[in-house]
């Protein structure tokens, strides 16, 4: 976008944009709204605004071996909570063994876990917990897509349940 076409669509005239781009002048919040408008960008993002504020609304999701992850944590060091999205694969397991203690609950879809000798599958409202030395991966199934919560401790902390279901 040209200066001339940035002047008429927000209004600042030419030698102001001018001085904003090369320094000579600080930018105002008059000039930042108009801007951010003009470039369809958040005010936050135009400016380099750290993130602070409540994680379940700043999420970032990232790609990690063909899936989407979303940390739901920021603290680093005890358990860490990932929202995982993985997409229907006909992936070879990579059997992997790790310190830490995991648990899956699968959101929706279904899961694949290889766990030492076990191959199971998981379905939504399924729920697995363990220690990740144990050779294990987990994935989608060939056929369907799997979202899953999982919440990992490096250092192998476990979750503590303190109530648990009568017996009938």
């Amino acid at each position: 976008m040209t200066l001339t076409a940035l002047a008429a669509s927000t209004g600042i005239s030419k030698s102001t944009l001018s001085r904003l781009e090369t320094g000579q002048r600080r930018p105002t919040l008059e000039l930042l709204l108009p801007l951010a408008q003009a470039y369809n960008v958040p005010l936050d993002d135009l400016v380099g605004a750290p993130e602070v504020g409540d994680p379940r609304i700043r999420l970032k999701p990232r790609r990690a071996h063909g899936r989407t992850v979303i940390p739901l944590t920021r603290q680093p060091g005890g358990i860490q909570a990932w929202k995982i999205i993985i997409p229907a694969s006909k992936d070879v397991p990579e059997i992997k063994t790790h310190e830490g203690y995991e648990w899956l609950y699968v959101l929706s879809g279904r899961m694949r876990l290889i766990l030492g000798d076990h191959d199971l599958i998981l379905a939504a409202g399924e729920v697995v917990e363990f220690d990740t030395r144990v050779p294990h991966w987990f994935g989608s199934t060939e056929t369907q897509s799997a979202e899953i919560l999982s919440l990992f401790g490096g250092q192998g902390e476990r979750m503590h349940v303190r109530a648990k279901p009568r017996q009938k």
